[in-house]
């Protein structure tokens, strides 16, 4: 048998208070994130994000521009844990949409 690891729970929570053009990404984690890059799938235009590291309570502002309300799209978070393990989250960018 192979030994079986523990889930690796997402460490962010995605504030949608302010959506559909602003939102904020905080890490909830216990440690920090490195290498965080945000990708933009959809209409209208979302700045591309690049942190070098999201310290455990920091958040991030992420913009979306030129797009309908209920059209935002989505965006996929890339980023390394302290032992360079990559990982990838996609959110959906709508502001009724449920998720962390």
């Amino acid at each position: 048998m192979h030994p079986t690891t523990t889930a690796y729970r997402v460490p962010f929570h995605v504030d949608r208070r302010d959506a559909p053009r602003r939102y904020r990404l905080v890490n909830t984690g216990t440690e920090p994130v490195d290498g965080l890059t945000l990708t933009h799938l959809g209409s209208g235009y979302c700045p591309p994000l690049g942190v070098r590291r999201l310290e455990p309570g920091r958040a991030l502002s992420i913009a979306v521009f030129g797009s309908a309300p209920d059209d935002t799209g989505v965006v996929v978070l890339r980023w390394r844990r302290p032992d360079r393990s990559e990982y990838l989250w996609r959110v959906p960018l709508v502001a009724d949409a449920t998720g962390r």
